[in-house]
């Protein structure tokens, strides 16, 4: 089989590395010569563990990269949309892209083809699409929609060996199309589920929405255990012991991010309210996102008297371990907060270093950050320590090193991934998310 991929960001990348692993020939279609350069070179534009492997791995023999959209989709069996659908200033997705995209393929193609929408997009959109590429060719065109459930710092696996493979159409051949391209990764059992594009459209959001609600949900619970000098780590064992409930998810620390949960509750909501329908659990879900960092800031102004000339230093800035992804980052919200409250910030993260000094840039306080490669280093001089984002290697960190450096003794777990006694042991303070605080001879 050969496809296209229009879009060569997260998803198409993935989604193109991942088919041509399987002997599908694949052409990913940008208009950023420069992306498709580096590209060439199996050099992968952002941090995702093990793609640029599959990528290096199947270029140039079944995976190619091309700014000639005309000649990308010329005997393809199937050409898959996966540009962005960036917010709209009232939530909303922008679907200008998607349908500038559609209208193109459309108008280029000298054949029958199936046209698949991976991008993320409101429900709705499919028969949209159907009626641009109606108006701009002949050929009988047949619109799927295939939305993307992929995790980042774990995309690949999630490609390779998928929950389900959701596809959306009523066309008995355009649904064979599909089933043949997904058929390698669901050998051991058949995931895939056939529905109406609609239903797929509304899938994506509800999926993301539900997680993003779980998040906000014991994050509400870690405020309460505060309140009441409970732990909400036993809380959170003890509900998602509870096999109608599970721990995916449930874990409290300083909020969701990156470019799916906030975008798509966003667009969730304003979805609900084009359609009359008060979408109030995502609504509240954003609302209680916000709390946790302002939370933290809080508890740092109350232990440490004042952050104005205050060192904080912060572990992390990407939204998530495993990806160099900053968008919605908890840990840039915290130190805009800092910043503005007088402090000096020193920050550090394996992987999102330049997108942070981009997004800090914007912010227009770049000049009142200091980046490190070494954590260690960042220390230097701070008066308290933040984890902002849960990586392995700040699991089970030096604290002896860590003391040599710092000149404070309080260390924020804002993703509670340290052991309290460890931190005491070690003569810090220790001040976690819904956690009873930890103080050495206290």
């Amino acid at each position: 089989m050969k496809i296209a991929i229009v879009g060569s960001g997260y998803v198409g990348l993935v989604a193109g590395a991942c088919f041509a692993d399987t002997g599908t020939q694949v052409i990913c279609v940008d208009v950023d010569e420069a992306k498709l350069a580096r590209l060439r070179r199996g050099e992968v534009p952002f941090f995702e563990p093990n793609l640029a492997d599959v990528v290096k791995r199947n270029w140039p023999k079944r995976l190619d990269f091309s700014s000639d959209l005309a000649r990308s989709i010329q005997g393809c069996d199937a050409v898959f949309i996966a540009v962005g659908t960036p917010p709209n200033e009232d939530g909303s997705a922008d679907l200008s892209h998607v349908l500038k995209v559609a209208e193109d393929i459309a108008r280029l193609t000298t054949h029958d083809l199936v046209l698949v929408l991976k991008s993320t997009v409101p429900v709705g959109t499919n028969e949209r699409v159907r009626n641009v590429v109606r108006q701009k060719t002949s050929h009988r065109v047949s619109v799927v929609s295939n939305p993307e459930f992929l995790k980042e710092g774990d995309a690949v696996n999630d490609f390779l060996k998928p929950d389900r493979v959701v596809i959306g159409t009523d066309d008995d051949a355009a649904f064979a199309v599909l089933h043949r391209l997904y058929a390698p990764f669901i050998r051991r059992q058949n995931r895939i589920q056939r529905m109406s594009p609609k239903s797929a459209e509304i899938v994506k959001y509800a999926s993301n929405a539900l997680l993003a609600t779980k998040v906000s949900f014991i994050n509400e619970i870690a405020a309460l255990c505060d309140a009441a000098g409970a732990d909400v780590e036993h809380v959170r064992t003890g509900v998602g012991a509870d096999a109608r409930i599970g721990y995916s998810f449930l874990f409290p620390g300083l909020g969701f991010g990156g470019s799916c949960f906030p975008k798509d509750l966003r667009a969730l909501v304003r979805i609900g309210q084009d359609l009359g329908v008060s979408c109030g659990l995502a609504e509240a879900a954003i609302l209680a996102n916000e709390r946790p960092v302002a939370t933290m800031l809080r508890k740092m102004e109350q232990r440490l008297g004042t952050l104005t000339d205050k060192t904080v230093t912060l572990w992390g800035l990407s939204f998530k371990p495993n990806t160099d992804d900053v968008r919605e980052s908890a840990a840039l919200k915290l130190i805009q907060l800092l910043v503005r409250a007088g402090a000096r910030v020193r920050a550090t993260d394996p992987e999102a270093l330049a997108p942070a000094k981009v997004q800090l840039e914007s912010s227009r306080i770049l000049n009142k950050v200091e980046l490190f490669e070494d954590e260690y280093v960042a220390c230097t001089g701070a008066d308290a320590l933040v984890i902002a984002t849960e990586w392995p290697e700040y699991r089970n960190p030096d604290f002896v090193r860590i003391g040599k450096v710092m000149k404070g003794r309080q260390i924020y777990d804002g993703r509670n991934i340290l052991l309290p006694e460890s931190v005491v042991q070690a003569g810090f303070a220790y001040f976690a998310i819904g956690r009873p605080d930890a103080i050495p001879n206290a």
